[in-house]
């Protein structure tokens, strides 16, 4: 049986996050994780490029990507990252326990690197702006922003990085970022400065749902404001962001996937909160829905009808 042809790759490197509720002492998180995870099992073709330590590239979790369907690439790594995450009312209180390498460019299959997408996902600035230099001219990137942010020590609780220009940030043409990783008073337009006209800025905020800006040549050109899908429970808050922004691709590339009607290639919003709605209920990549589940979340909220035109200029807009 011949394979369809891979429609987006995923990079970045795994980590393991510190956790008592699993026998190893940790669970394996990083962005890349769940981003190929919900764009497999959401439907499309889904290849990655993961870093990963002895103890990750060896977790049960890896098989949960393979019997979706993703085309591995594993990159042993000396050290991979470790976190320890703990939630509070204020936010995550998140530690360093091990800050990981870069992730080398490897040699790819030429079908990779044909992939319609690229989607980077770093979890701890292991993806440089030597990344940028291997993309073919005409992908769509989409980048997890939120992975470049953070200042990493061993042993030291994690603090915002700046955000900063970058061959990488002004390659992307989908953006996404948690409104926690930036400092309050951010606006929106220096964010929106470092990235090309035509891209979209997704800034997620949770409980408060968030925003999508449309660069123009001069700044925001349009913002979009939506809020949460409601969920059952939550028991697990890693990955939203990175399963939100996973699904907000897979609606660009196969417009379809988000019903039968669809043929616009733009983000759809509601179809990316629903996802993210589900991810919580799980413990880890248990979380990821598939395309049924997502759908069904989204009818349930179409009375909120939430996407609506906003004049927000700031990041921290999405507070209370």
């Amino acid at each position: 049986m011949v394979r369809s042809a891979v429609e987006v790759l995923h990079i970045g490197s795994a980590c393991r996050d510190i956790t008592s509720d699993d026998p190893r002492g940790w669970r394996l998180g990083g962005g890349v994780t769940y981003a190929a995870l919900t764009t497999a099992r959401l439907g499309l073709r889904t290849a990655a490029v993961i870093g990963a330590d002895a103890a990750a590239g060896a977790s049960g979790e890896l098989g949960m990507l393979r019997a979706a369907g993703v085309d591995l690439l594993l990159v042993p790594l000396p050290e991979g990252p470790i976190f320890e995450n703990i939630e509070t009312r204020d936010g995550r209180i998140q530690t360093c326990h091990a800050v990981g390498v870069p992730l080398i460019v490897p040699p790819l299959p030429a079908s990779w690197l044909a992939a319609r997408a690229w989607s980077l996902v770093p979890v701890a600035g292991e993806t440089g702006d030597r990344w940028a230099a291997t993309i073919p001219a005409e992908t769509y990137v989409a980048l997890g922003w939120q992975g470049l942010l953070r200042d990493l020590r061993p042993g030291v609780r994690v603090a915002r990085r700046a955000p900063a220009a970058s061959a990488l940030v002004r390659r992307a043409d989908l953006v996404g970022v948690s409104h926690h990783d930036v400092e309050q008073g951010t606006s929106l337009a220096a964010l929106a400065a470092l990235l090309h006209p035509g891209a979209d800025l997704l800034v997620t905020g949770g409980r408060d749902g968030g925003l999508l800006v449309q660069v123009g040549d001069d700044g925001p050109a349009a913002t979009l404001r939506y809020l949460p899908t409601a969920t059952d429970r939550e028991t697990d808050p890693t990955g939203a962001g990175d399963t939100f922004l996973a699904a907000l691709l897979a609606s660009v590339l196969r417009p379809a996937i988000v019903g039968r009607s669809r043929s616009r290639r733009s983000p759809d919003l509601r179809f990316a909160a629903a996802a993210g709605s589900l991810v919580v209920e799980g413990p880890g990549l248990a979380g990821v829905p598939d395309r049924a589940a997502v759908l069904v979340r989204r009818a349930r909220e179409r009375v909120r009808r939430a996407v609506v035109p906003s004049e927000e200029t700031q990041v921290d807009a999405l507070d209370g």
